[in-house]
């Protein structure tokens, strides 16, 4: 039987009078790929920030890797990369390298001298996605799709036993979106890492994660990925409040 990762229980949430989460169950096991899909205004970013503890919800229950919220102190087991394109400083004078051992903060601490086993986790991180060519390059150097392959592997140098991604393919051309796409599901399948990812592209739903959430305000559809693919035009037109539909990916 799978672990649970992730458990929300009878999640509410409004700003001041406005409801954003209503009512929101929902449960990730160790090993799923689960994407988070929406339309815009329907809480994906907010029910993040509930589970980053970031914002504390008006009712209802958190559960990290089967430790209450209260209770959950291990944070370096949880990886973030966050929506970096538009705020992203091109100027930061820091190396591949750099930005990749920062990562490594919070497990030796700030001022602390980097040992042998810690320049060999930075290296790990770096080559597991693909970056070891770039590993004294400027971050700022660097496309869009590289850069966030660069910030994945800093949230990979502490072995996080989850990964979440908010919205990660924002700003990247397209040409390197699929390619980012198919680092995630490497990481999924080869490495057994446990991946959250907010995303619009509901293509990346019928190629790649093997669950799906679909929130709008509440939580109007979760199973997994052939499930959603089974969903008509009408029901997912339903979910989003406007008409949409479900593009597969064709990666021949």
């Amino acid at each position: 039987m799978q672990d649970s990762v992730i458990r929300l229980e009878n999640i509410d949430f409004s700003y001041g009078e406005r409801p954003i989460l209503k009512n929101v169950n929902l449960e990730i096991k160790r090993g799923m790929f689960m994407g988070l899909v929406g339309p815009n205004g329907g809480g994906k970013t907010t029910l993040i920030k509930i589970i980053l503890g970031l914002l504390k919800p008006d009712n209802g229950s958190i559960y990290l890797l089967n430790q209450p919220m209260s209770e959950f102190k291990d944070w370096n087991r949880i990886g973030f990369v966050s929506q970096k394109a538009n705020s992203f400083n091109k100027g930061f004078p820091a190396t591949v390298f750099e930005v990749v051992a920062m990562g490594l903060t919070a497990k030796i601490g700030y001022f602390k001298f980097f040992k042998k086993q810690h320049k060999e986790k930075v290296l790990e991180a770096i080559r597991s996605v693909g970056m070891e060519k770039y590993i004294h390059r400027n971050i700022g150097d660097l496309s869009g799709g590289q850069q966030q392959r660069v910030f994945i592997a800093r949230a990979l140098v502490s072995d996080p036993e989850l990964l979440i991604l908010d919205e990660p393919t924002v700003g990247i051309d397209y040409q390197n979106v699929d390619r980012f796409y198919k680092l995630l599901y490497e990481l999924n399948a080869k490495n057994d890492l446990t991946l959250l990812l907010v995303t619009h592209d509901t293509g990346v739903m019928t190629e790649y994660a093997t669950n799906v959430a679909c929130l709008n305000r509440t939580l109007h559809f979760h199973g997994d990925s052939e499930e959603y693919t089974a969903l008509t035009t009408e029901q997912l037109s339903k979910i989003y409040g406007h008409p949409v539909q479900a593009i597969i990916h064709d990666h021949d």
